[in-house]
């Protein structure tokens, strides 16, 4: 007897292939017969005119706080997420040292938008070791999850508060990498870095990875990793925000080639009017393939609702010259904002070479204002900045900055899509078939106050379906199941297969899609994030169990911690070149 048949539905098994008609055996927490079943189960779900695929996989999340109160990686999970990778962009919150906690408490809130509340206060804070940390989510998990180690946390763990401002002795290095091998050894699913400028920690100053001498620390560590089977790398540096030059592009082969071990980098945009910037990207993945290594760009196959803020950090902070600005005293910000000299200034330093794409943040006049909190801006919410800018007879910018002021800079501001041009979407799903460009990117978790990414694999597959219908659904769903899966080697996940676990999503293709973003008071000491509920994601199945039933979840958690070389096999460059 089998303990879950899903009968009548149309499978989608991850692979690429056309969907078919047919049903699924689950037994004992893996999927145990495809086709016309007969016989009976414990459970049977009629998924006539359903949809029905492999669960799918999230490969650049930041849960890794969040699931010390949330099992579940809401809203991913509720979105049709089974798996996660957590740990990514060298951010971890092990290996610890007790009197470090706070420092990473409010590195992980200024660099990802955590809450320090619900960081204080919903986390114990009583591990060590990289496998003490991943111990605490054993049998507490709806959703499986992996974890990268995050250099910024060894990099403490070995120099303490040396870390930030000084080059590591040699010494120091050896420990580093101790303490690497330790957390490969328990399970970690590899080594994480940043090297972007875009990343400052709570005194703000840059996060420690970024004091690492590249030939002396950044690459002795990732060469560490080929050590460790089924382990990979991630890691971000200023070009993923803007150009790389050609230091990063030989550090990321060399770390890529050296490890033995695929490299993914987030995140890759991509727009029709600006070919050459994409062409270039990926010429370090091209380069490196000739090199023998293997550097995978993560791309978002929708847009993700973003907002900002002149009183949070969020993105403008990342604009050269504006988080000095951005980072003062709210009276003393205030009267910076209001300083015509200041303006022109951050406008100037916006529009500098080194910003990159961020450039495009000053568009001011594609905002839409969301909320705003004086009399003086009564009425203005939902309304276009360009508009209102316009009506006033003022320039954008100083229509926007004397907005915000009169808010006390509380004014939530959406900017609209940049490049929505069908150009650019076509542009976009040919990117999708190359073999170096990964689907995935969400930051689900981090940010909290500001976009809401988790969203995507539903807003994907309602694309294909009702949207745009730029890639046939089958497509899609490759690409956010089977294709992470053979990426970081997670075994028997990824594709609707016998004697795969049953991770599994059931879809209803007439309704599936993602609500409004909104704002929920859920998280520890009464903080707040921005969320969104799913459309036609009946039920969601991890390892044979079901954690979501119509946009909910039902208090199972069968849940798994993925750890390297137990639950993963070793991918090269070799392998996917």
């Amino acid at each position: 007897m089998y303990d879950l048949i899903i009968c009548n539905g149309t499978i989608i098994d991850g692979t690429g292939a056309p969907a078919r008609p047919g049903d699924i055996a689950v037994k004992d927490g893996r999927i145990a017969a495809i086709g016309t079943l007969s016989g009976g189960a414990a459970t049977t779900i009629d998924a006539e005119g359903k949809l029905v695929a492999p669960g799918f996989i999230d490969p650049h999340t930041h849960y890794d706080a969040q699931l010390f109160w949330d099992g579940y990686a809401t809203p991913s999970s509720l979105h049709g997420v089974t798996t996660i990778i957590c740990g990514n962009c060298g951010f971890t919150l092990a290996p610890l040292r007790p009197q470090d906690a706070d420092y990473l408490r409010r590195m992980m809130a200024q660099v990802e938008g955590m809450p320090l509340e619900a960081l204080e206060q919903g986390l114990p804070w009583d591990w060590s070791s990289f496998g003490d940390f991943i111990g605490n989510f054993d049998g507490k998990l709806g959703v499986n999850a992996a974890f990268m180690v995050g250099h910024s946390a060894i990099r403490r763990m070995v120099m303490g508060s040396d870390a930030t401002g000084n080059t590591a002795t040699a010494a120091q290095v050896e420990q580093m990498i101790g303490l690497l091998h330790d957390a490969l050894a328990a399970g970690a699913l590899g080594f994480s870095t940043s090297l972007s400028f875009t990343h400052i920690d709570g005194d703000g100053k840059p996060v420690p990875s970024r004091y690492a001498d590249w030939a002396a620390e950044v690459l002795p560590l990732t060469r560490a990793v080929k050590d460790h089977p089924g382990t990979t790398l991630e890691f971000i540096v200023d070009g993923c925000v803007g150009r790389f030059n050609d230091d990063e592009i030989k550090l990321m082969i060399a770390m890529s080639a050296g490890a033995e071990r695929p490299l993914n980098w987030n995140v890759l945009q991509i727009k029709a009017s600006d070919r050459e910037h994409y062409e270039h990207q990926l010429s370090a993945s091209r380069e490196g393939a000739r090199q023998g290594a293997h550097i995978r760009a993560l791309t978002m196959p929708v847009h993700v609702p973003m907002c900002l803020s002149f009183l949070t950090h969020c993105a403008l902070h990342l604009l050269p010259g504006w988080g000095e600005i951005l980072r003062l005293p709210v009276d003393a910000r205030i009267e910076a904002l209001k300083d015509p000299a200041v303006r022109l200034k951050m406008m100037e330093d916006a529009r500098r070479p080194e910003a990159g794409t961020l450039a495009g943040l000053v568009n001011w006049s594609r905002y839409t204002i969301g909320s705003t909190f004086s009399a003086e801006n009564e009425g203005l919410d939902g309304r276009n900045l360009g508009a209102v800018a316009a009506e006033r007879g003022m320039d954008p910018t100083d229509c926007l900055f004397d907005i915000v002021i009169a808010d006390r800079l509380r004014t939530v501001l959406w900017p609209n899509i940049a490049d929505d041009s069908p150009e650019s979407w076509a542009f976009r799903s040919e990117a999708w078939s190359d073999k170096h460009i990964l689907i995935g990117g969400s930051d689900a978790g981090a940010h909290l106050d500001r976009m809401s990414g988790a969203a995507y694999p539903a807003s994907f597959v309602e694309d294909c379906l009702r949207g745009k219908k730029l890639v046939p659904v089958e497509r899609a769903i490759h690409l956010m199941t089977k294709a992470p899966a053979e990426l970081f080697g997670l075994v028997d996940r990824g594709e609707l297969r016998e004697g795969f676990k049953a991770d599994i999503v059931i879809i209803d293709p007439q309704r599936v899609g993602t609500g409004e973003v909104e704002r929920a008071v859920d998280l520890p000491g009464g903080a707040w994030r921005l969320t969104s509920f799913p459309k036609g994601v009946d039920h969601v199945f991890v390892n044979g169990v079901e954690i979501v039933r119509e946009g909910r979840t039902t208090g199972e958690l069968p849940g798994q911690v993925l750890r390297s070389g137990q639950d993963t096999i070793t991918v090269t460059p070799a392998d996917l070149n």
